[in-house]
């Protein structure tokens, strides 16, 4: 198998690689990297955690020259991404001090306008920032080398394709460029055929075949009771670190403030957050401050966290893909992973279609009975002293001696116990609630689901519009919007959900096929796009 030192990379490139731990390529790696050196245009089918960031990254940064200005651009869906992507390649090029510089919205432009004065060799970027600049004269692409699409297929399905042919339309005739997607769809493969020039497709084995080694199981639960269940499987398993998929920004924020609640140290991440709030997020999380994360889908895309142990679905996805890309974030190179999902009566038909999708049943859990719960809790901390106490005790065996004569004996060692429990949730509040916030009672209003996404036209706009012409509702009385690729969710008052679905059924608007997915699945082939 091919490795670094067999691909012609420069000396101190091939030194980062060392100390940044890379012993062998991965297969994404060891096909794009020497196409990418040979000058060839190269379009990669890579989903996130396969090493797709450094399988452009290498080439381009042993080929960039320091101080000749900028030369490479990348463009990425989301900020999360945008920041990852360059903070690996930086890492790459420390030693051969390439400027990487970072540029997405939610951030100072003022500060970017400082980074950009610093002339990058290379820019990341979202395509809205990345146009504001173009157009205010920060940024002229009239040097660049190479360019890079990364997660082309999430950038077309948020709408970005305007964006992104505006950029391309500025770059120079004469560049090498490179674009990586999870899917091939034919909007992919048009836009390939558009702005590449004859690129090698390089197709590494998806998700849908890599997830069948995670553990997978369901529950099948009543939707006043997902909350409850999901912290009796919090207790049960334990995750060292989690991730927990919402359907909408409000669900999440309100699902992480009842975890804290319960005892259960948890964060949000969702699109409605400013970046400094995203970024404090992020930083608790990888450094173990805070165990379990609740986000929504566009939130987490593009997020590449390692040792996450346990996917949990406490709402099932739009879609299928997008299960496929959710529980794909656990059980990283060859790590194990758990995948949970809540699944309510009604959504056993989706469910079925997943498992479809994947190839694989799913195994269905009983949830423990509260007193299981319980014992196994006990069991932990009863585990947790007798390792404790193979270790020399020194005067606290004394101090125990004197407590144990006490009058007071039982209510110290309790306290002790609770004491070395802090870090779990107590013991008698094993029996949780279904909590609801205030502002939103359950007998007054309802998260529907609507079969009108963004492939049909839909934005919150044109949904607010739809609603107030088509119903009774006025637009004040419109909650919580969230929309989807094929379908949309509105909070509205549960007296006029018959109203809703009414209006939905009568819009209107465009209709778009779904995109034919690429029939080619075999790992590590090659071919040429016609």
């Amino acid at each position: 198998m091919l490795d670094f030192y067999q691909m012609g990379l420069k000396t101190d490139l091939l030194k980062m690689i060392d100390e940044k731990g890379y012993e062998t390529p991965t297969p994404i790696q060891v096909q794009t990297i020497p196409l990418a050196i040979a000058g060839r245009d190269v379009m990669g089918q890579a989903q996130t955690g396969t090493g797709k960031t450094a399988s452009f990254g290498i080439p381009i940064l042993n080929k960039v020259q320091k101080g000749q200005g900028l030369q490479a651009l990348v463009l990425c869906p989301t900020r999360e991404l945008a920041v990852q992507v360059c903070e690996e390649i930086a890492s790459l090029g420390k030693i051969m001090r390439i400027n990487v510089l970072a540029v997405y919205g939610g951030q100072s432009i003022e500060l970017q306008f400082r980074g950009l004065h610093r002339h990058p060799e290379i820019v990341v970027g979202t395509p809205g920032r990345l146009l504001d600049h173009m157009r205010r004269g920060s940024i002229n692409l009239a040097s660049l080398k190479y360019l890079v699409l990364d997660e082309a297929d999430e950038m077309l399905d948020m709408g970005f394709l305007p964006d992104i042919e505006k950029v391309l339309e500025e770059c120079p005739r004469e560049r090498q460029t490179f674009l990586f997607s999870a899917t091939l769809v034919e909007e992919v493969r048009n836009l390939a055929r558009r702005f590449m020039l004859e690129p090698a497709v390089v197709m590494i084995e998806p998700e849908e075949k890599t997830i069948a080694i995670l553990e997978q199981c369901y529950y099948l639960v009543d939707y006043r009771q997902k909350v409850q269940v999901l912290c009796r499987i919090l207790d049960l398993e334990q995750p060292q670190v989690s991730l927990v998929f919402c359907r909408t920004k409000k669900g999440a924020d309100q699902l992480a403030r009842i975890l804290n609640r319960q005892g259960y140290p948890a964060d949000a991440l969702h699109g409605d957050m400013s970046q400094k709030e995203r970024d404090n997020v992020m930083l608790r999380f990888r450094q173990g401050r805070t165990k379990i994360l609740v986000a929504t889908d566009v939130a987490a895309r593009g997020l590449d966290i390692e040792h996450i142990t346990h996917v949990i679905n406490f709402d099932l996805p739009e879609d299928l893909d997008g299960y496929i890309h959710r529980v794909g974030r656990t059980g990283r190179a060859g790590r194990s992973g758990i995948a949970v999902s809540l699944v309510e009566p009604h959504q056993i038909k989706l469910l079925r279609s997943i498992e479809h999708h994947i190839g694989k049943k799913m195994r269905r859990t009983e949830l423990p009975s509260s007193e299981t719960a319980w014992h196994n809790q006990k069991e932990r901390l009863l585990k947790r002293l007798n390792q404790a106490s193979q270790n020399p005790l020194g005067i606290y065996d004394q101090l125990a001696q004197e407590i144990i004569n006490s009058e007071e004996a039982q209510r110290f060692m309790a306290a002790a116990l609770k004491m070395l429990a802090e870090d779990e949730p107590e013991l008698e509040s094993m029996e949780l609630h279904m909590e609801m916030e205030e502002d939103i009672p359950d007998n007054m209003r309802a998260h529907v689901e609507l079969p009108l996404g963004r492939s049909q036209g839909m934005n919150p706009r044109r949904l607010v519009e739809m609603l107030v012409n088509g119903t009774t509702l006025k637009a004040g009385q419109i909650g919580d919007i969230e929309i989807q690729r094929n379908c949309s969710y509105v909070e509205v008052p549960m007296d006029r959900i018959d109203e809703v679905y009414a209006a939905s059924y009568k819009f209107k608007g465009p209709r778009k096929k779904p995109a034919a997915r690429s029939g080619h699945q075999g790992k590590g082939t090659q071919e040429h796009l016609n």
